[in-house]
């Protein structure tokens, strides 16, 4: 018996005039260089705390004023995305804990001071002497291990909220990812302080650095693996145009980086810098790439539309 061919083809996605679906966010690129300088700083600060505590000065050092540029820079970040300083402080009116936006204000606010109080006991040595050794100096030093330490405990939120303040919205792309995009946020962020700290401190200080910038590469690329394995068709995205393009060269430069740290890293000092430089070039190589999907998923109503009538069709087959 033959089958019957289908009179009506198969029905496609499409929208109004083929207009987006969802808006795109009304963000520069000044919100990627946000969230890689944060990640920067969070990841230092548990750097910096975990060789003051096994004496690496040089590596502390390294640490906490990596960590404190990274804060600063991506604080001018935020606020020319805000327009101004006062919207800033104008979150700080409220608690909401329900808004990414408003937790991480507050996080960014609670940590701040910490990780500038451990920065600024780095200055202690450099002081006229007569400070160095009166009441000031020693207070100043005495901070900073206190500081340092506390700035460590806040800093992995720092590192992954902002994972949270993107899959958060209605992004298709980021949305989607929002059960593993913390993690590969965080494994970025180990990475990418892992790879200033190789930078910055000697070969015989830096092997904290290089397993922290090994282990958060591995993190990141395996998570980042499982998360478009399970996304479907909203992975597309990180795989096509420009931010396919950084997402490719994220990839390589993380592993050629991590590689490089495990073989080279802890023999030569130039190896050591070239394999720092990779890894922080393909953690913010991932953070731009991410956030250019995002804004492409938005752009594009096929990415609303198909996971939409996925759904549906899954929930009419479990309901029969």
């Amino acid at each position: 018996m033959k089958r019957e061919r289908a009179m009506v083809p198969p029905a496609e996605f499409t929208s109004y005039y083929g207009r987006p679906v969802v808006r795109a966010a009304p963000w520069e690129l000044d919100v990627p260089a946000y969230l890689f300088l944060g990640g920067v700083a969070a990841g230092s600060s548990l750097l910096a705390a975990g060789a003051d505590v096994t004496d690496r000065p040089a590596l502390r050092r390294t640490g906490r004023l990596g960590a404190l540029v990274g804060l600063s820079l991506s604080m001018v970040a935020l606020v020319h995305d805000l327009g101004r300083p006062s919207r800033f402080l104008n979150m700080l009116r409220v608690v909401k804990v329900t808004s990414p936006m408003s937790v991480g204000t507050w996080l960014l606010t609670a940590y701040g001071p910490f990780a500038g109080l451990a920065a600024v006991a780095e200055l202690r040595p450099h002081l006229p002497q007569a400070l160095r050794d009166g009441r000031f100096g020693r207070a100043l030093g005495a901070s900073g291990r206190p500081a340092g330490l506390a700035a460590a405990v806040i800093a992995p939120t720092i590192a992954s909220y902002t994972a949270v303040l993107l899959s958060d919205t209605a992004t298709p792309t980021w949305h989607d990812a929002h059960r593993h995009l913390p993690f590969v946020f965080a494994g970025s962020a180990a990475a990418a302080s892992g790879g200033l700290g190789m930078i910055g401190a000697p070969v015989s200080e830096a092997s904290p650095a290089r397993r922290l910038a090994v282990g958060g590469a591995l993190l990141e690329l395996t998570v980042a693996h499982r998360m478009e394995q399970a996304m479907g068709v909203s992975a597309q995205p990180l795989h096509e145009g420009h931010a396919g393009a950084l997402l490719k060269a994220s990839k390589a430069l993380t592993l050629a980086g991590a590689a490089g740290a495990v073989l080279l890293g802890g023999r030569s000092r130039t190896a050591a810098v070239v394999s720092g430089a990779a890894l922080m070039a393909g953690s913010a190589c991932l953070r731009f790439g991410i956030f250019e999907a995002g804004q492409a998923s938005a752009r594009d109503p096929k990415y609303t539309v198909v996971p939409q009538r996925e759904r549906l069709a899954r929930r009419l087959a479990e309901s029969r």
